[in-house]
């Protein structure tokens, strides 16, 4: 028996009726590579039951501490109802791309079951009309709770389930997972006030090793050493956000992307992801009519997690606020001005240290955190009040080796994340084998047209690539004639 950590618990706070928290992916696979060229449905049943003790929260529930005291806890079970976990469907007629996405944002709308361990799979086949996948293949849309994981230990996850050949009879560590006794209502309240006598001191703590950086942050912002982001426009993916989702992805030669990376000085491969966002949120406020004069803003995750923490799951991330520069037209000086901006958020988020703002979370009340969120939902207060940031750009970088689920050769993976109110879009960027991957998860009600905005991260993508050669070209050409 473990208890969420605040930040992990905060994932359930915020989830509300209409604003489920989870993240997926949605995986295509080719079952030509497995042994007799096919796969089966018990198969994959099978296969994933024999891996389930390698990520132990598969096998988790939650336990609500009462009149909610406290964080929850998780208790291993292992009476899982694999065949609710696992299902099978087929993508209607025609097949393509198009049905793959709107089949997808609907499994992403609902939310999960609390009572069950909080994960769901779904095999998808009927996808031969789906450009630029070989016929036969099948998907895995995969579903779980932010409470569980983030973006790295979802990472994490996937390689624990995959193999790294089509072999996949060969599971030698098997084990048997043995359930943990459900604590009663009484140990629950008695942990709960164990922990409340224990609070003040794990907060002095805190507080001991991070007032010095909240100091000094505030003196470098005094100063003008430091900077941040002073004003957040109000756009339409800022207020109260529908239960349906949209989904859409794109995916690119990742040596593209080291090519615009390359061409200035400094600059990352997260840069570049946002500032193709960036020209991407211009080009679709443009289209509106509503492009504000001022650059839209991102949160962008920041993956705080350290080697002792790896191969765990939960939550270890902080964030820091990222101008898009959605303000200017040309895309190099669009990427020059993220890239700086980026630098000026990265040297805040050290000055206050990133982790203390993970470690602060652990000190809000479950119950004021919980009431907090849905009171805000039920009363619209997100069409009110001023927004943080616009969307969210999360860059989680993937495997580049071949992976194998069942024997069937992962052909690509997108990434799905939660959209929330005041945060009505989600840029999930991830890469595969030399692919780079810009998935992005909306609200229908504010982006009803999502093969529209997909269109405007290409044309945004396409001009950047295409104004960072032109550069390169310029710089040999002075080089040649020295």
């Amino acid at each position: 028996m473990q208890q969420l950590s605040g930040l992990d618990a905060s994932f359930l706070y915020l989830e509300t009726d209409n604003a489920p928290m989870h993240i997926a992916s949605l995986s295509i696979y080719d079952p030509s590579t497995a042994p007799g060229g096919k796969v089966t449905f018990k198969q994959i049943l099978a296969n994933t039951m024999a891996r389930r003790h390698r990520v132990p929260p598969m096998s988790n529930v939650l336990v609500n501490v009462p009149m909610r005291l406290d964080h929850p806890y998780w208790v291993r079970d292992e009476n899982l109802d694999v065949e609710y976990h696992i299902r099978h469907m087929a993508l209607p007629q025609p097949g393509d791309w198009r049905q793959l996405c709107i089949l997808t944002s609907r499994l992403h709308a609902r939310p999960m079951d609390r009572s069950r361990p909080l994960w769901e799979m779904d095999v998808i086949e009927g996808l031969d009309n789906v450009e630029g996948v070989p016929k036969g293949c099948f998907a895995i849309y995969l579903k779980i709770h932010h409470a569980a994981f983030d973006g790295a230990s979802a990472v994490e996850m996937a390689a624990a389930l995959h193999d790294l050949s089509p072999d996949y009879k060969n599971v030698t560590d098997q084990a048997e997972i043995s359930a943990d006794s459900r604590p009663s209502d009484l140990s629950l309240l008695i942990r709960s006030q164990i922990n409340a006598v224990k609070k003040p001191l794990r907060m002095f703590n805190v507080a001991r090793s991070t007032l010095p950086n909240v100091a000094k942050m505030a003196a470098g912002l005094r100063k003008g050493e430091l900077s941040r982001v002073k004003y957040v426009p109000r756009t339409r993916f800022n207020g109260r956000v529908s239960p349906h989702r949209v989904f859409d992805a794109m995916t690119v030669d990742f040596e593209n992307i080291r090519t615009i990376k390359n061409v200035i000085e400094g600059v990352t491969v997260n840069d570049v992801a946002l500032s193709i966002c960036g020209g991407a949120m211009r080009k679709y406020l443009l289209a509106k009519n509503e492009l504000p004069d001022t650059s839209t803003v991102a949160m962008a995750p920041i993956n705080v997690r350290t080697k002792d923490q790896q191969g765990q799951a939960g939550n270890q991330v902080s964030q820091m606020t990222v101008l898009l520069r959605s303000d200017i037209e040309g895309a190099i000086e669009r990427l020059k001005a993220v890239h700086r901006g980026t630098r000026d958020a990265k040297e805040l988020s050290n000055a206050v240290g990133a982790k203390a703002m993970t470690d602060i979370t652990q000190f809000v009340p479950s119950t004021i955190a919980a009431s907090a969120a849905k009171l805000s939902s039920s009363l619209g207060l997100a069409n009110q009040m001023k927004p943080s940031f616009n969307c969210t750009v999360t860059n989680v970088p993937g495997l580049q080796v071949p992976m194998y689920y069942t024997g069937a050769k992962m052909v690509t993976s997108f990434g799905l994340g939660p959209v929330m109110d005041s945060m009505g879009v989600f840029h999930a960027i991830t890469s595969y084998c030399g692919q780079f991957i810009i998935s992005v998860t909306a609200c229908r009600k504010m982006m009803p047209d999502p093969e529209f905005y997909l269109q405007c991260v290409r044309e945004s993508y396409d001009e950047l690539l295409t104004a960072a050669k032109q550069t390169q070209s310029r710089k040999k050409a002075r080089t040649t004639k020295k």
